[in-house]
């Protein structure tokens, strides 16, 4: 699963990227921190199980810092966006590449309003132009992808292929699935004779997969600075004011033992051996009025595109159901993201490949019951595998 970051040039999509990624030394020792130049690891909260069943955890791939597991999401930093770049305008090529590993999108916006859609400084412009902008980018590349070579397309679909199956097959490269491609086939209601579909009828559909299959959060991004009435304009699509300076700032000051913060908190204490100036005080003190109650926006973000907008739990699996341990008896070593609605075999397979192909059954290790591969899993579930 991958989190795209998309925006115009100098909404601070890099500011976010560094601020999600730049874990402090209790998150960032674990594997994977920094894959490429622009791909890194993130994190999102769940409730760790060490809690509800008072067992010490000793993590590997996902930290816990007080009963709460941080499991990574991989975050890719998508090449800068312009006008045309569905065209291959600008690093229009590279952007759409990017895009199509990207399972949901978040959107950095300028709330502030000072700079156009290019990037350059400009007062007073309007950020649900930006909103607006990259939507159409992304549908104009859907639809040109949909409807590329249509009327021979439309003929193999006349000569009995069945619609869904050639859409289907002709995106799914690009991360859409088969019920993807019917559920938007069947909101659209477009026309039953494919030889007449044209640009608007492609654009419809593209708008639908999109919403289901590449879902845009907004991150009204530059809050501290922005008009009231851009911040109400962007929230009242759905969009999360952000503070993404603010979030870097305070995951610096963790990295160098200034600032006791964990990402998502919404206050943070002065560790001892803090040695500040009057301008970093004043900084720091600035910075925890902001975000008092509220947090600067940029953890709530990344939990609000996985765990809402794609609908993640977390699993854990284990090979000892008594102790909750794995084979060197390591407490609930690893967790694992999956889309609700997951079974017990998904789980399997997300594991290795080879115990999902030798599944024989698992077991819920709270209740101690044994459950077989079509099981579906709740979030927080432990899980033991047995595997051929």
């Amino acid at each position: 699963m991958k989190v795209g970051l998309v925006g115009k040039p100098n909404a601070g999509k890099s500011t976010f990227f560094s601020a999600a990624t730049a874990a402090d030394a209790q998150i960032g020792d674990y594997p994977f921190t920094t894959i490429a130049t622009n791909v890194g690891i993130a994190h999102v909260r769940r409730e760790c199980p060490c809690t509800s069943l008072e067992v010490e955890c000793n993590p590997h791939n996902s930290p816990c810092l007080d009963g709460t597991r941080y499991l990574p999401v991989e975050l890719v930093d998508v090449a800068g966006l312009v006008p045309g770049a569905h065209e291959g305008k600008g690093m229009g090529n590279q952007f759409l590449d990017d895009l199509r590993q990207a399972d949901v999108l978040i959107q950095i916006v300028d709330a502030s309003g000072n700079t156009d859609l290019e990037g350059n400084h400009a007062e007073g412009t309007d950020p649900m132009a930006e909103v607006e902008f990259l939507a159409g980018e992304v549908h104009h590349w859907l639809a040109g992808i949909i409807l590329r070579n249509w009327k021979r397309s439309a003929r193999a679909v006349e000569s009995g292929r069945a619609l869904e199956d050639f859409l289907a097959e002709r995106l799914a490269g690009l991360g859409f699935s088969r019920e993807q491609v019917v559920a938007a086939l069947r909101e659209c209601d477009l026309p039953e004779n494919v030889q007449t579909w044209g640009d608007a009828d492609g654009l419809a559909l593209a708008r639908t997969l999109q919403a289901l299959g590449k879902p845009i959060l907004v991150a009204a991004n530059k809050m501290d600075i922005a008009p009231a009435q851009n911040l109400e304009a962007l929230v009242k699509t759905g969009g999360i004011p952000v503070a993404a300076d603010y979030e870097l700032a305070l995951r610096n000051a963790s990295k160098a033992d200034i600032i006791a913060y964990c990402p998502g908190d919404t206050e943070f204490t002065l560790t001892e051996n803090a040695t500040l100036n009057d301008a970093q005080r004043a900084g720091l003190e600035k910075i925890s009025e902001f975000i008092s109650g509220a947090g600067t926006g940029v953890q709530s973000c990344l939990e609000q595109a996985v765990l809402g907008r794609l609908d993640q739990i977390a699993a854990f699996p284990v090979e000892d159901e008594t102790h909750y341990a794995d084979s060197h008896g390591k407490v609930l070593p690893d967790g694992y993201l999956l889309p609700r609605g997951a079974t017990a075999l998904e789980l399997a397979y997300k594991v290795h490949s080879d115990i999902g192909d030798g599944f024989i059954r698992a077991i819920d290790c709270r209740t101690k019951r044994i459950i077989g591969k079509d099981h579906v899993l709740r979030d927080g579930d432990v899980v033991k595998i047995v595997a051929g």
